[in-house]
């Protein structure tokens, strides 16, 4: 069952899909997962609703929404500036905990790559986040562009371009930063990216990327329990990324590294990740409590 829903952010407001379990239901309120899409994605991305879909089977409740600027949502289109994501999810929670059918106290997040780091970051910041679930995530913003434009003439592109973005806004003269100048996407990987996805971005989204830092606050999602999922080889956000969250996450943290996917790992429906996800929630955060 899925129902068309909508919530206010910082005045704008958000559209989303909850999905709800498929019957029976369990008795009482439903413990709920939050759905985070990546950059400049949308809640129908492939690995989001195959998530949401695989939660409600399982007895939970599932809400995908899309941030502001991205889908369906209002907002400036493409603005998508991390912590103002953060501030998305906390109001997409706070939204969630006033619903009668929904328990305030069991209300999780599980995000991918972007929304991955958003998750992270939002869960150590908001102790009302009962579990949280990271694929393909990053931690350090900084490091994550230096790898991802590792070679000496990319990097020099990407600096170049982070320092005429800089002296256009000192000049007031906006700039648009190519989705591929940002994040590089093997052509290979591109066809998991959403209908809809955005391709241009202005300049500040790339600002607020790099000083992005979801491993300052990591450490306070303890004891709630933290999933690191990532592929052991990662064509578009390096693996160590999820290496270094968990070196500075609390208990309960789980690490797993997966060697036959890559950075849309749920889109691809693997078993073995499947298998994870549903053992780890048995054992951590279950639908019946």
């Amino acid at each position: 069952m899925e129902e068309r829903v909508g919530f206010v952010s910082d005045e704008l407001r958000l559209a989303g899909i909850l999905h709800l379990p498929d019957s029976p239901r369990p008795e009482g309120r439903l413990a709920t997962f939050l759905v985070l899409h990546g950059f400049g994605s949308n809640k129908d991305a492939g690995g989001g609703t195959t998530v949401a879909k695989m939660l409600a089977s399982l007895g939970y409740a599932a809400l995908r929404f899309d941030f502001r600027g991205c889908g369906e949502s209002q907002g400036e289109r493409g603005r998508v500036i991390c912590k103002e994501q953060v501030r998305d999810t906390r109001n997409a929670l706070s939204y969630l905990a006033s619903r009668g059918d929904i328990d305030p106290k069991r209300i999780g997040v599980v995000g991918q790559s972007f929304g991955a780091a958003v998750a992270v970051y939002s869960a150590g910041v908001d102790r009302r986040i009962a579990a949280c679930i990271s694929s393909g995530g990053w931690g350090d913003g900084a490091k994550k562009f230096r790898r991802q434009h590792a070679s000496p003439r990319a990097w020099k592109k990407f600096s170049t371009m982070m320092k005429e973005g800089k002296r256009r806004k000192r000049l007031g003269k906006p700039m648009s930063v190519s989705r591929y100048d940002i994040v590089p996407i093997p052509p290979r990987l591109r066809g998991n990216l959403a209908p809809g996805s955005i391709m241009e971005f202005p300049f500040e989204v790339v600002e607020t990327m790099f000083a992005f830092n979801a491993n300052e606050v990591v450490g306070r999602i303890a004891p709630r329990p933290l999933l690191l999922l990532h592929s052991a080889n990662d064509s578009v956000t390096p693996t160590e990324q999820s290496i270094e969250l968990f070196e500075r996450a609390g208990k309960p943290t789980d690490l797993h590294l997966i060697a036959d996917v890559d950075h849309f790992m749920f889109s691809e429906q693997n078993t073995l990740v499947n298998g994870l996800v549903r053992n780890w929630l048995d054992k951590y955060f279950p639908a019946r409590a």
